[in-house]
């Protein structure tokens, strides 16, 4: 039984949607929210795309973001850099801060929705859809990288390294995926997996909503006829 008259032990929050910010800050409070879009992203955007649309490009997109991140705490444990002197008052600093995780996270992110974009692998045969998709995870990586820095939880070095980083794993991830591992997608289609889980690949037709929508129109004629 614990002594009555001894302190309570040490409590440490999780820190998954735990941001601080000055308050009556609005900037603050607005950039506060910036810096959970990666858990918006994981959560709400890769989590449902498994459920409703299991495509395998998608899969290894979020298998990369995965080791980005495991790659990202281990150069953080190895290195062991503090973060900035306000990681005290935000109760950080038994974290470390190089390179920025979330930076990484939305670099990494951004750098491999371009890349879809650019490629035509999105879906979408229009040019101004494709730029438009190329264009527009990058606001939203640049005010993740700003908040992390006005916040007070990493400093300008860490940030941009994890900027870096995250730029150069997206391109590198990209190429292994679309270069090397897309050999293997008519395989994993066709695989015992495959079938069970209803994975597929419709990287490969040009425009996936015409040809959704039309398949669509087809089976319910067809439901209709029937």
């Amino acid at each position: 039984m614990a002594n009555p008259s001894s302190p309570p032990p040490a409590l440490k929050a999780v820190t998954l949607t735990h941001v601080r910010y000055r308050r009556g800050n609005p900037l603050g409070h607005f950039l506060a929210w910036v810096s959970l879009i990666p858990v918006f992203i994981s959560l709400g955007g890769f989590v449902t795309h498994f459920l409703f649309r299991r495509e395998l490009q998608g899969l290894c997109f979020a298998l990369g973001l995965l080791v980005s991140q495991v790659l990202s705490e281990l150069i953080k444990n190895s290195v062991r850099q503090s973060r900035p002197a306000t990681c005290a008052a935000l109760e950080m600093c038994d974290s470390h801060g190089w390179p920025s995780s979330h930076s990484q996270y939305m670099f990494f992110f951004a750098t491999y929705v371009t890349l879809l974009g650019y490629k035509g692998l999105v879906g979408v045969t229009s040019s101004r859809s494709r730029l438009f998709f190329a264009v527009l995870p990058w606001p939203p990586a640049v005010l993740t990288l700003y908040s992390r820095v006005y916040l007070g939880y990493h400093t300008v070095t860490q940030v941009f390294a994890g900027a870096t980083l995250g730029l150069v794993l997206g391109v590198g991830w990209f190429w292994i995926v679309n270069g090397m591992l897309v050999e293997y997608f008519p395989a994993i289609e066709e695989s015992a997996i495959g079938r069970f889980l209803y994975i597929k690949d419709t990287s490969h037709i040009p425009d996936v909503l015409q040809f959704e929508y039309d398949n669509a129109r087809a089976a319910r004629k067809k439901l209709a006829q029937d």
